[in-house]
């Protein structure tokens, strides 16, 4: 059994935030799969579902993102689960937006989620880096994360979060290769294999032979008076 926790903050005030694009996954996860309607639990809403023999139990805290801790830690007890079961997707100020990463343990890199979940778990759980880029200067972080993403940042959002509903149960298989391809297929699809590629001119062509003159000394001066 998987716990798959998304970071974010309750309330429609912060649902369109860079900081809850851990909602934002979970959310087109349980729907696209089919998972159980959502429900409160654990401090948080929960969503259960399978992907083939494996179950997997969403939860998005509710405690908002500082204490996020309270509500994984309630959720990993109820289940009996050790901290390795737990894969936690969250925003990555230190990845370009629409990229994507997948590690395992590790430093919070001063995540006040991830701090939270350390507090509660110990280091030793699997984490789903979501790229959203910084905004330039450390004073200006809270802002950043807390502002909606902008208009322009929809179409790669909408394809990250594909990829990463596509890849979910190769992530609950611990195949995480597979997951990061399934995510890559979205983000960056591959050429057509119908298109061709352009043809380059020819650089430094080799200039065609002159016609060879094989008449006769003869022919050649009648052929002036023709």
């Amino acid at each position: 059994m998987k716990l798959f926790v998304g970071l974010g903050n309750p309330g429609p005030k912060y649902a369109g935030n860079r900081h809850n694009i851990g909602f934002m996954a979970l959310d087109r996860l349980a729907e696209d799969h089919g998972f159980a309607p959502w429900r409160k639990k654990f401090q948080g809403q929960v969503s259960e579902g399978k992907f083939g023999g494996e179950k997997v139990v969403l939860l998005k805290p509710e405690t908002f993102m500082n204490l996020s801790g309270q509500s994984v830690g309630e959720a990993m007890r109820f289940y009996k689960l050790e901290s390795t079961d737990v894969t936690v997707f969250h925003d990555e100020l230190d990845l370009a937006p629409g990229k994507c990463r997948v590690k395992s343990g590790g430093g919070h890199a001063g995540h006040n989620g991830l701090r939270s979940i350390h507090q509660h778990l110990g280091p030793h759980y699997d984490r789903v880096r979501l790229g959203i880029g910084h905004p330039g200067h450390k004073d200006a972080v809270a802002g950043y994360v807390l502002r909606d993403f902008a208009k322009a940042d929809q179409e790669w959002l909408d394809d990250l979060i594909r990829g990463i509903s596509d890849g979910a149960p190769h992530l609950a298989a611990d195949d995480a290769g597979k997951f990061m391809n399934a995510v890559a297929l979205r983000v960056a699809p591959p050429r057509s294999s119908t298109s061709q590629p352009k043809k380059k001119p020819a650089q430094n062509a080799a200039p065609e032979p002159e016609p060879v003159d094989d008449r006769t000394p003869m022919q050649k001066l009648m052929d002036k008076f023709r």
